[in-house]
């Protein structure tokens, strides 16, 4: 498929989307998921895609040598009016879907094994799709289209899982999360956009942590968010439940 995006006139920086795009992408991703390819941070950057939730702004230098690279491979063009850029094929599918989702989830784990990603962004589109970017070591950025339930169910997978822990016993945070066997971060955040600009607004954290292969899970105290306080989630299905109801309350 070879689609494009490019900053509209009225609206700078967002994506002008090809009438019937969303709608072609949406049927084929609930026959199977759609692989959108690899690309590194200054790759993204350079296409002002997923921008604002990654860790650091490369150089110069080496945005401009991913504009080439994308321009070598006929992924970015230049538009009309010199104000402009195309950009095509499955990262322009990419930069579509990222800048109409209005919330991402932001989940950090530790204990990888080799080949594993480290970290994993879920954008979840209108039609009950999943944008989904898995971040490994060395900062290869894997952007693919999942159904809503495929996705949770992958993340649910890669997330730590273990028996539930005791609930009634609040545990040392600091002391389980340095003794963990695997354990995650998981942040659900809303925002609104200005263009290609994210604005954070509310988010919620949830801490997935495994120990001795029992499963705890932290949430923030609603009367001290800087506080967490114990939650009692049963196995998989309870975890991938609890993240669905972050996703869709």
């Amino acid at each position: 498929m070879n689609a494009q995006s490019a900053g509209a006139a009225d609206q700078p920086g967002a994506a002008a989307v090809p009438e019937g795009l969303v709608t072609a992408v949406v049927n084929m991703v609930h026959t199977g998921p759609v692989l959108l390819g690899a690309y590194t941070i200054a790759e993204l950057t350079a296409v002002d895609a997923i921008v604002d939730f990654l860790e650091a702004r490369p150089s110069e230098d080496e945005l401009t040598e991913a504009v080439r690279s994308l321009a070598a491979r006929q992924l970015l063009l230049a538009g009309g009016g010199g104000e402009q850029v195309q950009v095509r094929g499955d990262l322009g599918i990419a930069v579509a879907f990222q800048q109409r989702a209005r919330m991402v989830l932001d989940a950090r784990i530790t204990g990888t094994e080799p080949g594993e990603p480290w970290r994993v962004l879920l954008l979840p589109q209108p039609e009950h799709i999943c944008l989904m970017v898995r971040i490994d070591a060395l900062g290869v950025h894997q952007i693919s289209l999942h159904t809503f339930d495929e996705s949770l169910r992958m993340l649910t997978e890669w997330l730590p899982r273990g028996s539930a822990a005791d609930r009634d016993r609040a545990p040392d945070t600091d002391a389980l999360l340095a003794g963990a066997e695997r354990s995650a971060l998981v942040t659900v955040t809303h925002y609104t956009a200005e263009g290609s600009a994210e604005i954070a607004g509310e988010s919620t954290d949830l801490v997935l942590a495994r120990q001795d292969g029992r499963l705890h899970v932290l949430a923030r105290d609603p009367g001290q968010p800087e506080r967490l306080v114990p939650e009692r989630v049963e196995g998989k299905e309870g975890v991938r439940d609890r993240i669905a109801g972050l996703l869709t309350g």
